[in-house]
């Protein structure tokens, strides 16, 4: 590997080590039906995100519920120490992909068949910290001045 090639990667991977991801695959929902879940917990901290999600009568709901605390618990596992709270962490990205469709056939008059899609999702979650944010702004602030 090339010296380029070599920092970049390392940037990548110090990049990564902020940042606290969850991914669900295949998920069997539309992702249209799905995006209207995302779109209520997007940017919105984190203890009201999993209140929002539990009482959320559509299907996706508990599902990104428990992407939710999966994330949350890499955020554990990467700060260990420190308390949740403390940290003010927040739904920085959601991102909801199309997945895998799979295609089946359905019975039509006069002996012709119809297709039926059935969609599948993936669903990104990457949670930021707020106190984290505001640490690194007023540092690139002081050294502006």
């Amino acid at each position: 590997m090339g010296r380029r090639k070599h920092n970049s990667a390392e940037a990548r991977k110090e990049a990564n080590k902020s940042l606290y991801v969850a991914k669900l695959m295949n998920n069997p929902t539309s992702p249209r039906k799905t995006r209207l879940v995302a779109d209520l917990i997007r940017g919105v901290d984190v203890d009201k995100a999993l209140g929002i999600l539990q009482y959320n009568p559509r299907e996706s709901a508990p599902k990104m519920r428990k992407l939710l605390l999966s994330a949350i618990a890499n955020w554990q596992a990467k700060n260990e120490g420190k308390r949740i709270e403390d940290s003010q962490l927040y739904v920085k990205q959601i991102m909801v992909d199309e997945g895998r469709t799979m295609k089946r056939m359905r019975t039509a008059p006069q002996g012709r068949g119809y297709r039926i899609r059935k969609r599948s999702n993936h669903i990104t979650v990457i949670l930021g910290s707020r106190v984290e944010e505001g640490v690194a702004a007023t540092n690139t602030e002081e050294t502006e001045k």
